[in-house]
């Protein structure tokens, strides 16, 4: 028996096959025979109309095959290779045309519109590529004024506009226009990853890591999408791990994590925003005043109107003693939030801080701490009123004298329990006494008042007496 040859179907039969099931229109309802080129060109412009772009290119290129001079056909598959960025093929299909049918004003015109787009798209990714964002807004021009409008179905230059936004930080356009892409193909997984980073940088970062998500099970090897799927857990971890830090009272640990968080991506703003104000929180806890000015002043510089920062700057100000500065943070927090009680209550602390800064600090003009004891303020104003003695100054008597003065009125205060803790309290010792440079008190006796030398007027001759203490006593004449 002699084995029967079986032989290679022609492609052009594979297709009528095909097309007899999907397309039974396709088939002369006559002769039950494919239909010529003309007819392959008819049923493309009916596909063309539905906007099944890809599948007309199929029915073009067969009627091109069929009838290589049926300069429709070119004219066609020129446009919808113009429409889809299909730069140079597009280009030699409508030249073709051209040979065809010269002078053609129509290719002509539609031959410079794709001319135009092809250079803006490569000025568009070319500016892209400087990485220089002070260019990006130009390179956006080009994609949306140019590229889009003579290629309007164009997925290279719509994923390079959506890149563009994002470093615009446009990030809502990037979403919007990165979302247009997945109605059409919900599997691109540039689109997926860019779309994810527009939520990311919103700080909607549970919807980002959908996207990455997805487009992983799709692709798990993705370079990029590992890399920000990754990148966007590691920062929620450690934020995570900052806050519970706080939340235990490991503040140093939690200030050494929240900078690590800060440091992961400094683009992030609106997330960093909640970064720094924790880190600003811990550091007013801890008494790091001048750290913590800092990281409230990152987050005033982000967002100026949050309340919170203003209030942790003005708490982190009294730390250093800036009572000015602390009083203009919390008065302004409290104008933005009148109704809060806990504000109003530090913008007083901080008016009380300032007006004690104004007056006379009695403890620093006698070279004391604010805990010394009794005995060691007597020590400390023996010794300054020897130093500061008119009769020792001669040659500086007046500046002496101011001094000595000084030195004779804070030990009046500090020297007296009870006029000690008023003075500790808060009160305006200089208001109810006339302290420091009133009428009543005069360390010469001319005034009345307090004599810490029992002398009579003049201030010429001078005789101390003290007495008591831990060093028993002296005495001594000028």
């Amino acid at each position: 028996m002699t084995a029967r040859r079986v032989g290679v179907i022609p492609p052009l039969l594979i297709f009528y096959i095909l097309s007899a099931f999907l397309h039974p229109n396709l088939v002369s309802s006559s002769e039950s025979q494919p239909v010529d080129a003309a007819g392959f060109l008819k049923i493309a412009l009916k596909t063309i109309q539905a906007r099944k772009y890809h599948e007309a290119l199929g029915l073009l290129s067969e009627a091109i095959e069929a009838d290589p001079n049926l300069s429709e056909a070119y004219l066609q598959r020129a446009s919808i290779l113009r429409t889809l960025c299909r730069f140079e093929d597009s280009e030699k299909d409508y030249r073709f045309f051209l040979e065809l049918k010269p002078g053609t004003s129509s290719a002509e015109k539609d031959l410079s519109q794709l001319i135009q787009s092809k250079s803006a798209y490569e000025s568009a990714s070319n500016l892209f590529d400087t990485n220089d964002v002070t260019v990006f807004t130009k390179a956006l021009e080009y994609i949306d004024k140019i590229v889009l409008v003579f290629s309007p179905r164009c997925l290279k230059a719509k994923l390079l506009k959506v890149k563009l936004l994002i470093e615009l930080k446009d990030y809502s356009g990037a979403i919007s226009d990165a979302g247009f892409i997945l109605k059409e193909d919900e599997n691109n997984l540039e689109a997926l990853l860019l779309r994810g980073r527009g939520y990311y940088y919103l700080a909607d970062h549970d919807v980002a890591i959908r996207h990455f998500q997805k487009g992983l099970r799709l692709d798990p090897e993705h370079s990029g999408l590992k890399k920000a799927y990754f990148a966007v857990k590691n920062l929620l971890k450690k934020t995570k791990s900052a806050e519970d830090n706080v939340q235990k009272g490991k503040l140093r640990l939690a200030v050494e994590e929240f900078k690590a968080a800060l440091a992961l991506d400094p683009n992030h703003i609106a997330y960093n925003v909640h970064l720094h104000l924790g880190l600003c929180k811990a550091l007013v806890k801890l008494g790091r005043g001048k750290d913590a000015v800092k990281s409230c002043t990152d987050v005033l510089d982000i967002d100026e109107e949050l309340v919170d920062a203003l209030v942790q700057r003005g708490e982190a100000k009294l730390l250093i003693e800036d009572w000015e500065g602390a009083v203009e943070d919390l008065k302004t927090a409290s104008q933005k939030s009148s109704q809060d009680r806990a504000i109003r209550e530090s913008l007083m602390k901080a008016e009380r801080a300032l007006k004690l800064s104004k007056r006379k600090d009695w403890y620093k003009i006698l070279g004391i701490s604010k805990t010394a004891s009794m005995a060691e303020i007597k020590r400390a104003y023996k010794k300054l009123a020897l130093q500061w003695h008119p009769d020792k100054n001669v040659d500086n008597r007046e500046a002496s004298e101011a001094t000595f003065q000084e030195i004779a009125a804070a030990y009046e205060v500090l020297g007296d329990e009870e006029k000690r803790t008023r003075y500790d309290t808060g009160e305006d010792m200089e208001e109810g006494n006339g302290m420091g440079g009133g009428g009543g008190f005069n360390p010469f006796g001319g005034g009345g008042g307090f004599n810490p030398f029992g002398g009579g007027g003049g201030g010429q001759q001078y005789t101390f007496h003290f007495e008591g203490g831990g060093d028993g006593g002296f005495g001594f004449n000028f």
